[in-house]
């Protein structure tokens, strides 16, 4: 940091007494003068920098590509603004830094195997395995001529071997396929010109030493999750070592198979690796060779005595019988997911206001405590005016939480980065419902930051209603706004073991006679119920995005009143996933964003909704660039009524029908719990997958911007590619 005075301290003492004496206008004058010989200083220093590929601002590295014959492609898309963050974003990934850095030393290295590995790393930031298929096709060979390297027909013995094929890691020998490789609509694979690039879109994400859960039904048997759902492990990928090294599967954020851990267990399970256990006291973990791999379907398996069981594909845990239940089990493990989105212990943003109180806790006591000045059933004690409770592990937290802001103050309760800790609600008392619940006086504000909720939703409420029975409505003594960011509120609340949820119809969200303004930010939850009055002068203000909202079903309510009917709101929603119906007095914008469920507003004459997709029935204000309406207003082009006779009508309403279909949205998944959970499918129509303002995918995975890089990819594999072969794009995840 530079000295505000810096130039002022230049000056002989005896004028900076005189200065002093005169009241220090020339101290000022200078001041007034060094901060502008600062901007000169840093700009000059900044176009030193933005000579090199490595320093440059994002805005010149085009500018470099450019000196060097490298070409931005232009199918991905147009650049963005680089004057906002999601122009730059946006730019990242249409001219990958790396991607030009590399350019000329990619040039060197055409037609080798191990280039392309880089390319996908370069120009998409996916990991990869290139796989060249000729050696993997089936010929008879001569005797005196044999190739042990190139794949062999189908051992049924060979257990291994049968798990890998049709993936990346395939052993086995195939026959032609004709089909060519960068075929868009039916690609090949194993030909003599043929090489694939498979790419692991997910990534694998750490849990450290959080608690397993314990299931009732028997004492011994745990899951990794603490919902209780079955989730495959996934692997922590290791760095090569080598430039000329091909992936192997301990390289690439994978699920683990069962006999590839049970083969080296060292390279999965340890410190620092993809699986470790503890029992009783984190100092000392499970050794490795304490630890057997084992098909836990059905729980069936009986593991033997001194030993403990691990199921790396269902994600479950199994003690001998005589497993002691006083001992705590701690686990660290990876799971799979799209991207930063809900609670999770990737790197995240935190900020805090300037004279915040920052309390740093570790375990259920030290956060009880913490939180005894806000408890609303505590006796009333001093509240600081801004207060955060950073918790600091990613432990298990079952405790009642009610709070009480007073007026003017607020709070944070986050996780610290590299954390993710679970509140887990319990059924405290008998005839309550027994969630998180936070009111406030007036100006008061809330926020919740990087959690993982259980069990219960979160209920935001306002004051106490009206006594006389009249209009129940708000005061002014209320929250000013309530934020949920980087948070996960389980839909359903909890799972079952095969992530279906236990309590589908429940909110993960209640709002009950407040006026707070409530934004979620890269959350998971589930459907938001509003206990509001229309009979309030202004509607509450709900702003949710970068989310995905499940209401576990389509046919059940992601929004709307605790009856059932209109939730007295103003929407506004941007680049989320919706999984249910939406019914809502307002919508002020949404964009970029994919409605499954029927959308119903009250107030059409205001707001807008662009570049989503909104079933057919929906009631929605003025619509801008939406599906289905773009193909159906294609189909109707096609078939002008005026001189349309009635066969052409009937086609004309089938062809609409099939047009509507085909772009509805497909999912790998719509479970959460589940590693592709509301990723769009391979299959989906490129109407939706391409179909936000910036040429990105619809919905909560936007900012991935991966038609932009599959895009990239293309490019490159078809510029570097030897003459005479084709490669192309497998999606392993």
């Amino acid at each position: 940091m530079k000295s505000a005075d810096r130039l002022y301290e230049l000056l002989p003492a005896v004028y900076r007494q005189r200065d002093a004496g005169q009241g220090y206008p020339l101290q000022a004058l200078l001041r007034v003068i060094t901060e502008q010989v600062n901007v000169v200083e840093d700009d000059i220093r900044q176009l030193y920098a933005n000579w090199f590929i490595e320093t440059c601002e994002d805005w010149v590295a085009p500018y470099i590509g450019d000196l060097i014959g490298y070409r931005p492609v232009h199918e991905a898309g147009e650049p963005g603004d680089p004057r906002l963050p999601a122009g730059r974003a946006l730019d990242k990934v249409l001219v990958p830094r790396r991607d030009v850095a590399n350019t000329i030393r990619d040039r060197r290295r055409k037609g080798s195997l191990t280039l392309l590995e880089q390319l996908a790393a370069d120009a998409s930031g996916w990991p990869a395995r290139a796989v060249e298929f000729y050696p993997r096709l089936a010929w008879f060979q001569h005797l005196d001529h044999l190739h042990l390297n190139r794949g062999r027909t189908v051992d049924l013995r060979h257990t291994e071997a049968l798990e890998r094929i049709g993936g990346a890691f395939d052993t086995c020998a195939h026959t032609v396929d004709i089909r060519r490789a960068t075929s868009a609509t039916s690609p090949g694979r194993y030909n003599i010109s043929s090489a694939g690039l498979f790419v692991w879109r997910l990534k694998s994400y750490s849990v450290t030493r959080c608690r397993a859960l314990c299931l009732d039904r028997s004492p011994h048997c745990y899951t990794f999750s603490i919902l209780g759902n079955d989730a495959p492990l996934y692997i922590r990928p290791q760095r090569e070592d080598e430039p000329t090294h091909i992936a192997d599967e301990i390289n690439i954020p994978g699920p683990i198979r069962r006999r590839a851990f049970d083969a080296a267990i060292t390279k999965y399970y340890g410190s620092g690796k993809s699986v470790q256990l503890w029992l009783g006291s984190l100092d000392k973990p499970i050794p490795p060779e304490n630890v057997t791999i084992a098909d836990l379907s059905g729980w069936r398996y009986q593991a033997e005595a001194g030993k403990v069981a691990i199921d790396p594909v269902r994600g479950r845990i199994a003690f001998p019988q005589g497993h002691s239940q006083k001992k705590h089990v701690w686990v660290s493990y990876q799971y799979g997911f799209s991207a930063d989105l809900g609670g999770g212990e990737y790197p995240r943003t935190l900020s805090q206001p300037v004279d915040a109180k920052i309390i740093r806790v570790s375990g259920l006591d030290a956060l009880r405590t913490a939180l005894l000045p806000w408890q609303e059933n505590e006796p009333t004690q001093e509240q600081p005016r801004s207060a955060v409770v950073e918790i600091t592990d990613s432990d298990v937290y079952d405790l009642p939480i009610n709070l009480s802001l007073q007026k003017g103050c607020s709070l944070k309760l986050r996780a610290a980065n590299g954390t993710r800790p679970t509140l887990r609600l319990l059924d405290w008392s008998v005839d309550l419902p027994d969630a998180l619940s936070v009111r406030g006086a007036q100006g008061s504000r809330f926020t919740l930051d990087g959690l993982l909720v259980t069990g219960r939703g979160v209920l935001v409420s306002g004051p106490e209603m009206n006594p006389d029975g009249g209009n129940q409505t708000p005061s002014l003594e209320d929250l000013c706004d309530v934020t949920f960011r980087h948070c996960t509120l389980v839909p359903g609340w909890t799972l079952d073991c095969d992530c279906e949820p236990c309590s589908a119809d429940e909110a993960s969200i209640r709002l009950a006679n407040t006026t707070a303004r409530v934004k979620i930010d890269h959350c998971i939850l589930g459907s938001i119920k509003v206990e509001l009055d229309q009979a309030a002068e202004e509607p509450l203000r709900l702003e949710i995005s970068d989310s995905i909202w499940d209401a576990t079903s389509n046919e059940r309510h992601a929004l709307s009143s605790d009856r059932g009917q209109l939730a007295y709101t103003c929407l506004t929603v941007a680049r989320c996933t919706v999984f249910g119906k939406v019914l809502t007095h307002e919508i002020a914008l949404a964009e970029n964003s994919i409605f499954n469920g029927e959308v119903c507003v009250a107030r059409r004459q205001t707001g807008c909704v662009r570049f989503c997709y909104v079933p057919v029935e929906s009631r929605t204000p003025r619509r801008y660039e939406c599906q289905p309406d773009l193909v159906r207003a294609a189909v109707r082009e096609n078939f002008p009524t005026d001189t349309a006779t009635a066969s052409d009508l009937i086609e004309r309403d089938a062809e609409l029908i099939r047009e509507s279909e085909r772009v509805e949205p497909e999912f790998n998944s719509i479970r959460y719990g589940t590693p592709t959970y509301a990723q769009l499918s391979a299959t989906c129509a490129p109407e939706i997958a391409r179909g936000a303002h910036d040429e990105s995918e619809m919905g909560a995975f936007h900012d991935l911007f991966q038609p932009q890089r599959a895009a990239n990819l293309r490019a490159r594999l078809d510029e570097y590619t030897p003459a005479g072969m084709d490669t192309g794009i497998i999606y392993a995840t």
